[in-house]
Formats: C-alpha cells, structure tokens, sequence
C-alpha cells in the first residue's frame, strides 16, 4: 500500500506521449527557465529548489518551475521535505531527437557572447 505522504504530494507531469513540442518551447523561451534547465543539464542528477538563486522571488520561482515541470521539460518529486528537481532528458531525447542539446548549444554561446 502506498505511503499517503508520498501520493498526497504526487505533483502532476504530463506522460510520455503528451509532452508538446510547443509547450517545451515555450517552456525554454524564458530566460529565467532556460537558466534552470542550464544548470540541471550540467549537474550530475536531481537539484533541490534551493540550489538555484535566482534574482526572483520565490513565488516566480515556483511559477517557473511549475512551467517547465508542466511542459514535459523537468520532472518534480518530493524527496523527505526537498522539493527535487530532473531534467526528462531521455523523453525529450526521444520526442525531439536533437532539440535540447541545440538549444543547451546555443543558450551556452549566447551567454559567452554576451557576457561582461
């Protein structure tokens, strides 16, 4: 039987097959999100929600990553009170073959072309 803490703290993802490659665009045209997935594309495994520091406040920060766990782009679950954050590599991987490494490409050459 499962736990009601784990399935009372479920957050909604969209399956497989219902991620949309303009929600995911959408999802990645912020630049407060691309930032996110930037820095979940670098790291190892999940992040918490308070490994980012974003210059938000932290309700614009749920707003994002609501977004981006909405349109298919992260997967959100709850590991004791930390709120745990992945990328769906492997399902955008499959959808859109080449998408997210394009654009994780060009944030990258962006960001070193218009830094200080």
């Amino acid at each position: 039987m499962p736990s009601p803490a784990v399935s009372s703290r479920a957050l909604p993802h969209p399956e497989h097959d219902e991620i949309r490659l303009e929600d995911v665009l959408h999802a990645l045209s912020e630049p407060m999100r691309l930032r996110i997935v930037r820095e979940l594309a670098a790291a190892s495994g999940e992040l918490s929600c308070s490994h980012f520091d974003l210059p938000v406040t932290k309700s614009t920060t749920t707003h994002h990553f609501r977004v981006l766990r909405e349109s298919g782009v992260i997967r959100q679950v709850y590991r004791g009170t930390a709120k745990m954050n992945g990328l769906r590599r492997d399902d955008l991987e499959e959808l859109f073959p080449g998408l997210l490494d394009a654009l994780l490409d060009a944030a990258g050459r962006q960001a070193g072309r218009l830094a200080p």
